[in-house]
C-alpha cells in the first residue's frame, strides 16, 4: 500500500492545492485525508480524545472523496476541533462505494497545537479524481 500527497503552490493563489496520489482508489481517499489534517494543522501537536466515525457511500468515487473532505471540515467547524489521524476504509459492492472512517482529534488549543491554515470548504476548482493506468491521483482545492 503506496500513497502520497504534495502541497501545489501553483495551482490557486488565493486557496490552498494539493494532489493525493496511490496505488488503488482507498490509498488516494487516505492520502487526500491525510492531506486535509496537515493543511489544518500539524497532527503531532494534537491529540485523539475526540473522535468521530462517519459512514458515506456514492455511484461516483469522485464525489464520495468530496462529500468526505467536506464532512471534516464540517465537523473541524461544528465540534470545534482539528485531527492527529483518521482510519479509513473504502469498498464498492453493488455498483456503490462505501465509505467508513472514524477521526481522531481533539478541540481546538492554540497553547498546545501548531495550527495551520483556517479550511472553510473544499471547493469544485480543478477538482479531479482519476485513474492513470493504476496509479490513482485527486487533485483538491481548499478555501482558506
Amino acid at each position: 500500500m503506496s500513497r502520497s500527497f504534495q502541497f501545489l503552490d501553483d495551482v490557486a493563489t488565493a486557496d490552498l492545492a494539493f494532489e493525493a496520489a496511490g496505488e488503488s482508489l482507498q490509498d488516494v481517499f487516505r492520502a487526500a485525508t491525510d492531506a486535509l489534517i496537515e493543511a489544518m494543522a500539524d497532527p503531532r501537536s494534537v491529540g485523539g480524545s475526540w473522535t468521530k466515525t462517519i459512514h458515506r457511500e456514492d455511484e461516483d468515487p469522485a464525489a464520495l472523496l468530496f462529500d468526505w473532505l467536506s464532512d471534516l471540515v464540517y465537523w473541524k467547524d461544528a465540534a470545534g476541533v482539528v485531527f492527529s489521524r483518521a482510519e479509513v476504509e473504502l469498498h464498492s459492492r453493488n455498483g456503490r462505494w462505501h465509505l467508513t472512517a472514524t477521526v481522531f482529534g481533539e478541540p481546538v488549543n492554540c497553547a498546545t497545537q501548531q495550527l495551520r491554515a483556517d479550511v472553510k470548504g473544499v471547493t469544485k476548482h480543478l477538482y479531479q479524481v482519476r485513474d492513470d493506468g493504476g496509479r490513482w491521483t485527486a487533485r483538491v482545492v481548499l478555501d482558506v
